[in-house]
């Protein structure tokens, strides 16, 4: 059976319970995909990476759980693969259909509320760069993409690390306003960083999971590490 490797950044200062989130995420993406079995590691956990990839066949392709194709997805993670010739598929936030499935998760948002999507506010809480505006560049570009398909009163896009700021996004927003933090994964800064952000701007929607923990996201993942092979 064909194996695929599900590679996140991972907590540097506190590595194992990020390895071991990731290990249960690949678990479940593992029990949604159709004849390939999904295994994981973390950049941060010091040798995770190297040791998983001494079980794993040369025909293994490997997922980047990141929001975008920067340094970590082009550089950091092709150097520590080696020379093992194993296929890096593109990232999560690059996909294509990401922005669909985000229009439809907001959607059922907004329907279990009973509110209305032309009243909405959206918040996307981005990590953003203050070395490269590839990362920005993504999130600004899935909120466009997302604006084409919805009809939401706005869409704003706030940065961890760069202007503007995931608190001056959020200013203004209502009762009726719902923060999709843009990360592929639960780490620091969603769990402290953005709702301090929001604190700041006396934010009083609601806050949506990250976007790699959406189910179907997690369903999306599963189709394309399938598709990999030449499943369906």
């Amino acid at each position: 059976m064909p194996y695929a490797l599900i590679v996140a950044h991972g907590q540097p200062s506190d590595p194992d319970p990020a390895e071991a989130a990731l290990a249960r995420y690949a678990t479940e993406v593992n029990g949604m995909c159709d004849g390939v079995t999904v295994t994981s590691a973390t950049l941060a956990a010091p040798g995770a990476l190297e040791v998983k990839l001494q079980d794993l066949p040369d025909d293994t392709v490997v997922f980047p759980l990141f929001m975008a194709k920067g340094w970590f997805v082009t550089s950091a993670l092709p150097k520590r693969l080696g020379a093992q010739p194993l296929r890096v598929l593109d990232p999560l936030g690059t996909d294509a259909i990401l922005p669909s499935l985000i229009a439809d998760t907001l959607g059922d948002a907004v329907t279990d509320l009973k509110w209305v999507s032309s009243t909405t506010d959206i918040v996307l809480a981005a990590h953003g760069s203050g070395r490269s505006r590839n990362p920005s560049k993504v999130a600004r570009d899935f909120a466009k993409k997302l604006e084409e398909l919805t009809d939401f009163r706005s869409i704003r896009v706030g940065f961890v690390e760069e202007p503007p700021s995931i608190s001056e996004a959020a200013q203004g927003t209502g009762a009726k306003a719902l923060c999709l933090p843009f990360f592929a994964c639960t780490g620091g800064h969603v769990l402290e960083d953005v709702p301090q952000e929001l604190d700041r701007a006396a934010f009083k929607g609601r806050v949506l999971p990250v976007v790699g923990e959406l189910p179907r996201v997690k369903r999306q993942i599963a189709n394309v590490l399938s598709q990999a092979f030449g499943g369906t």
